[in-house]
């Protein structure tokens, strides 16, 4: 990790600047550790405030958690670019203290449309959710730059 916190030293221009302004995840923890066009990984500790009644981690902070993955791997490019639409399946359910890592992996991207992978895993291998994002660019807009 370099000069922003939470965001790798290699990081495309304006992921830094973008992981900065996103309250969401750096409320909640969540850690940019790898970022490259087309590519994210993140990580994540389930806290108490995140499980629903049955004491497990909520779908919606998991959707959440790979939502973010997939925003940074899309953004890599330069461009702002933002869901289209996504869908999840939840496939083994999260505990408070376990640290997942969410993997994005662009699968193709043509003109200004994408799809991407997300697979949303404990430290110890075991998946926990799949997710799919479709991606649009928006056109002629830049990330924004910080003076």
């Amino acid at each position: 990790m370099g000069g922003h916190s939470g965001v790798p030293d290699d990081a495309p221009a304006g992921i830094a600047e973008l992981y900065e302004r996103d309250r969401t995840c750096r409320s909640l923890g969540i850690a940019l550790e790898e970022v490259a066009p087309g590519r994210a990984l993140m990580r994540m500790r389930v806290s108490e405030d995140m499980v629903n009644g049955h004491g497990m981690a909520h779908g919606g902070f998991v959707f959440l958690f790979a939502d973010a993955a997939f925003a940074f791997a899309c953004n890599g490019y330069g461009p702002v670019t933002v869901a289209q639409s996504a869908q999840v399946s939840f496939l083994l359910p999260a505990a408070v203290d376990d640290e997942l890592v969410a993997e994005a992996v662009e699968r193709t991207r043509s003109g200004r449309n994408g799809v991407y992978d997300v697979t949303v895993r404990r430290v110890d291998g075991t998946v926990v959710a799949e997710f799919r994002g479709q991606s649009v660019m928006l056109s002629g807009r830049a990330q924004p730059q910080k003076d």
